[in-house]
């Protein structure tokens, strides 16, 4: 096995991919994460004692001192996407980044990767963003050689963004277009950028580099939703919302997010209102030997629970049920 990396948010969506892929690479690794017991299940993705658990709070330096004792290299993949009581932008964006940071640097740590986002800009008008470019500078003035990777919307089995569709289009007639549905992504799996932060933390040339992650295709909101809508077989109708409304709607969302999740939130409309692809002004998957996979490859390997007939329904079943 090579040094021991340590992996914030390591039990989460991007995280268990990047766990392991970093086992494959012979890694041991070191999962830090709030809960540990709810994260057991980590170690099963590599050999036994390859991988450990440990409890960690990015607001308690002590905590993160101990996940990072002895390690060669730290990835931080802590982000929210929506603000929750203290699971704010601010303090997990950026305080969590530099906290991360300077324990790192106190733990002498050679190598720290950032996970930041496409659209990340100091002078957005989205919290979010801009957030999210405050914690890649919090992690550049500790460690000016630290790599920042920027994802455009990452797609797999538990994303958050075709289940959270699909599961509306099961109850609900209309689907909303916000801003008419013309903003563009460049979706990238998940399986590919956790194979790039493995790469990534192997590789000296990364230094100092922000990565923008892609996948192969750029595809419109209402393109994405009606790809949805086309794998569980049903016909919803795409209703454009104008900025305005979509301001009121996610300003509700936002009273409403005390309580429940709510369908957007006022800077997540903001934030809507740029594309999000990658620049072309940074390396990204093919830098990394990495062909990106494509949408189409992957999306029936878990959106068939949303069919009527689920895995079982075959394409004349699929096409009947299109109601």
């Amino acid at each position: 096995m090579q040094n021991l990396v340590t992996v914030f948010g390591g039990s989460g969506f991007v995280g268990a991919q990047t766990v392991r892929q970093l086992a494959k690479a012979g890694w041991r690794i070191r999962v830090a994460v709030r809960n540990p017991a709810a994260a057991y299940a980590m170690r099963l993705h590599g050999d036994v004692g390859q991988i450990d658990i440990v409890q960690a709070n990015i607001r308690n330096e002590a905590s993160l001192r101990r996940a990072l004792s002895g390690a060669t290299a730290a990835v931080n993949l802590t982000g929210v996407l929506r603000e929750t009581g203290r699971q704010g932008f601010q303090a997990i964006h950026v305080m969590g980044a530099h906290n991360v940071a300077t324990a790192a640097r106190a733990e002498r740590v050679g190598r720290v990767v950032q996970m930041s986002a496409l659209g990340a800009d100091l002078s957005s008008e989205s919290k979010y963003a801009r957030t999210k470019a405050e914690g890649e500078a919090a992690v550049r003035e500790i460690y000016p050689d630290a790599v920042v990777v920027r994802p455009s919307i990452v797609f797999g089995p538990e994303d958050a963004f075709f289940n959270r569709f699909a599961a509306m289009a099961q109850i609900s007639p209309v689907l909303p277009l916000i801003g008419g549905g013309h903003t563009r992504f460049q979706p990238v799996f998940v399986g590919d950028v956790g194979k790039a932060l493995a790469r990534i933390v192997a590789s000296p040339e990364a230094a100092g580099q922000t990565y923008e992650l892609g996948g192969p295709a750029v595809f419109s909101f209402r393109q994405l939703l009606e790809l949805m809508l086309a794998e569980i077989g049903k016909r919803r109708f795409l209703a454009p919302i104008p900025w305005p409304l979509a301001r009121l709607i996610g300003a509700a969302g936002d009273l409403a997010g005390v309580l429940i999740e709510p369908p957007v939130t006022s800077d997540q409309v903001t934030l809507l209102k740029a594309d999000n692809v990658v620049s072309g002004a940074c390396p990204g998957l093919t830098d990394l030997g990495i062909t990106p996979t494509t949408l189409e490859a992957v999306l029936p390997s878990y959106l068939y629970r949303y069919r009527k007939g689920g895995q079982y329904a075959d394409q004349e079943d699929r096409e009947l049920a299109a109601v």
